[in-house]
């Protein structure tokens, strides 16, 4: 299967958001409002958004589906946007500011499979939570 770039990034956020077994609301306004002001989405189909959840779910339930959904969404992309892909990640698990051991641990399988160094996937967590830090009180 084929994916093209847009469909490849939401599926991973949808794995990052359904990696510690629900997808939260909050999640899934994240997802929705990182597709509609990033620049990396222009020109995708927002009525397409059910339909490629849905086909990330297939896939997933599939044999080997995390892998696969990871592999194909890789390979969908051309290098240069594989930060773009773990930030994408990582903005939809740090949403709630707690990372449940599922998420940490699909976050190093991106990491695994994508050419980033850490130094990279690091500043890219540290400003994740920065984004997403409220007010004490």
């Amino acid at each position: 299967m084929t994916l093209d770039a847009h469909d490849a990034l939401i599926h991973v956020m949808i794995v990052a958001a359904t990696s510690d077994s629900a997808i939260t609301e909050r999640e899934l306004t994240r997802i929705k409002a990182l597709i509609e002001r990033l620049p990396v989405f222009e020109g995708f189909e927002k009525a397409r958004l059910e339909a490629v959840a849905n086909a990330c779910a297939d896939i997933l339930n599939g044999p080997d589906g995390l892998d696969r959904v990871l592999d194909n969404a890789v390979a969908a992309l051309p290098e240069k946007l594989q930060d773009t892909l773990y930030a994408l990640a990582v903005e939809v698990t740090a949403v709630d500011l707690f990372l449940e051991q599922e998420e940490l641990r699909f976050l190093e399988m991106l990491r695994d499979k994508l050419k980033l160094d850490r130094l990279t996937t690091a500043a890219i967590e540290v400003a994740a939570r920065a984004r997403h830090r409220k007010l004490p009180g």
